[in-house]
């Protein structure tokens, strides 16, 4: 019995996906390059075989940047929205999945933090700030 694909999108919908479990690792990445590419204090990566990924529509808006010089890191985004989107790791045997480009839950946590030293100067752990169920009401 084969489990149920995990579906995956950018936001504007030109592009769909699906990853088929079993998820390898699900980790938060805090490097330089994570930061760029994710807009914010770290990435969410999954990753999986790339066997494992079938794109089901738009693959001709999926544009690969690779990064000069760096031995494992690309970037994976939609032409059209510029959402980040899997790409597989320049070595060819993982694929990295954005955890916030699935569309429902994956059924696996986060495990570890990684470049923890390399960290926003900035960055808070979430437990530490106030939470709201949506904006919060102002004064």
């Amino acid at each position: 019995m084969s489990e149920k694909k995990i579906k995956g999108s950018c936001l504007c919908g030109a592009v769909s996906f699906s990853v088929t479990p079993p998820l390898k690792l699900f980790q938060y990445c805090h490097c330089s390059l994570c930061r760029k590419v994710s807009g914010s204090a770290h990435a969410a990566n999954i990753f999986v075989k790339p066997e494992q990924l079938t794109w089901d529509s738009g693959a001709d808006y999926v544009q690969r940047y690779e990064v000069p010089d760096v031995k494992y890191y690309a970037t994976g985004f939609c032409k059209r929205c510029g959402s980040p989107l899997p790409w597989q790791t320049k070595d060819g045997r993982s694929v990295l999945v954005p955890a916030g480009s699935l569309n429902e839950d994956p059924g696996l946590k986060p495990k570890q933090n990684i470049f923890w030293e390399s960290r926003a100067p900035w960055h808070i752990e979430t437990g530490e700030l106030p939470k709201f169920a949506e904006f919060p009401v102002k004064n």
